[in-house]
C-alpha cells in the first residue's frame, strides 16, 4: 500500500502521539521479543523493530507524513509491547512509561478508532513493507 502519509497531528491528540511514542520507545528498554516474534509484526528481525521504532518514534516527534503501513506497525507495536508480560513491558508498564494502566487502555481505544480508516487495509495483516 504506497498512500501519502498522515502526520500524528492530523489524526491524533497530543497526549496520544506522546503515548504512542512512549510505547516504541519500550523495545528498546525493558521489552525484548527477539527475530521470529519481530517478524511476526511484519518488521525483518528484532534489529529492524528497534530501528523502525526509533524512526517512527522520530516522525511522530516532528509530526512528519507517516504512511498507513507505519501507522499500522506503531498501533501494533504499541499493543503488544503494553499488555504482553511476555516480549513487552506488560506488568511492569506503569512502572517503566510513567503511564497507568487505565490511561493507557483508554488512550489505545481512542487512537484504535482514529486510526481505523488510515490502516483498515492491515486488519488481519502483517504490516510489512
Amino acid at each position: 500500500m504506497s498512500e501519502l502519509g498522515i502526520p500524528a497531528s492530523r489524526l491524533l491528540a497530543g497526549h496520544e502521539t506522546e503515548l504512542l511514542r512512549r510505547a516504541l520507545l519500550e523495545w528498546g528498554g525493558p521489552a525484548r521479543c527477539g527475530d521470529r516474534f519481530a517478524s511476526g509484526m511484519g518488521f525483518a528481525s528484532e534489529q529492524d523493530l528497534l530501528d523502525q521504532c526509533s524512526r517512527l518514534r522520530g516522525e511522530l516527534a516532528n509530526d512528519l507524513p507517516i504512511s498507513p503501513e507505519g501507522w499500522a506497525r506503531i498501533l501494533l507495536a504499541a499493543e503488544i509491547v503494553f499488555i504482553s508480560d511476555l516480549v513487552g513491558s506488560g506488568a511492569e508498564w506503569s512502572t517503566t512509561t510513567g503511564f497507568s494502566d487505565e490511561a493507557t487502555v483508554g488512550g489505545i481505544r481512542s487512537i484504535q478508532r482514529k486510526l481505523s480508516r488510515t490502516i483498515r487495509g492491515y486488519y488481519g495483516r502483517t504490516p510489512i513493507d
